[in-house]
């Protein structure tokens, strides 16, 4: 393999035409020059350079190399300019990972803000893994995930970064003997059918730790695993379900009535999360910032 200074020299005495307007340049000696052409032409077994009056003239093969010298000088700081567009935000990638109704009211906002100042950065965006959605982030398929954690509980190597507290409501049949209350005890419930409206893990997980502290375990009738279809499951009479404030901004059946709950009032703990490596990446940073902004407004 040849040595790319040497290279860098000799093209340095191709350009300047003399051996000293190329130590000029370089800030070498002329016999520091002398001797790195030297070791190039020992290295390729070739003469590289002939006497031309007083300067130098490249021979072919020093003409071929002093152009690939070129081309690898214009590779490195084409590569210098992407990696400081990179570190800049002002290019790359990044991937991004969220639940459904934190990709309808809280992700695509912050995604929409996001590219009108990085319109250069292609985002990636897809569903997470509901029953573990903490291993795109940590085996490195995403850059950040949403999701659902409860506080402090964060794994080794990932950043949890708090962005709302979304709690539960009741939603029960129109007409139901309880929506005459403005507010429900969530023992209220205990003797209801329930309709899920959770897939297991955290999100279900919040609802039924809920339960458990008023001294209770649900009966599910049904289970339907997102809040739309569960609310057509209510409207219809076959019992009340618990769906987070986020799963109600975007759709609410007309048969339904929304209550909230109290003592204890069941809530799930939205973040973003980033893996500890990647923490300094200011446009990832800027990504999150993003995400907290959307998440005050909604």
């Amino acid at each position: 393999m040849l040595d790319v200074r040497r290279l860098q020299v000799l093209r340095s005495v191709v350009d300047s035409g003399s051996v000293s307007a190329a130590a000029a340049a370089l800030g070498y000696t002329p016999s520091a020059v002398s001797q790195q052409v030297a070791a190039l032409e020992k290295e390729t077994g070739t003469a590289l350079l002939e006497r031309a009056g007083r300067g130098v003239r490249p021979t072919a093969a020093g003409l071929l190399l002093a152009e690939h010298a070129a081309g690898i000088e214009r590779r490195v700081a084409a590569a210098g300019a992407a990696l400081a567009d990179l570190l800049a935000g002002r290019s790359g990638t990044l991937t991004i990972r969220y639940f459904a109704t934190a990709g309808a009211e809280l992700v695509a906002p912050a995604v929409a803000a996001f590219r009108a100042d990085h319109p250069g950065v292609r985002l990636d965006l897809g569903m997470t893994d509901p029953t573990d959605p903490l291993q795109d982030v940590v085996q490195g398929r995403a850059d950040l995930a949403v999701v659902v954690r409860p506080r402090d509980a964060a794994p080794p190597g990932v950043r949890l970064v708090h962005l709302l507290d979304d709690p539960y409501r009741a939603v029960l049949p129109k007409g139901h003997r309880l929506a005459a209350k403005r507010v429900l005890d969530l023992a209220d419930l205990a003797d209801e059918p329930w309709v899920g409206s959770e897939r297991p893990g955290p999100c279900l997980d919040a609802v039924l730790d809920a339960c458990a502290e008023a001294g209770f375990h649900p009966e599910f009738a049904v289970d339907s695993e997102d809040s739309p279809t569960a609310q057509g499951f209510v409207a219809a009479g076959l019992g009340i379900a618990l769906v987070p404030l986020l799963g109600l901004a975007a759709r609410r059946h007309p048969g339904v009535t929304v209550r909230r709950l109290r003592t204890p009032e069941p809530v799930r703990s939205l973040h973003a999360a980033v893996r500890e490596s990647a923490w300094g990446r200011p446009v990832l940073a800027r990504l999150v910032s993003a995400l907290r902004e959307t998440a005050g407004a909604v």
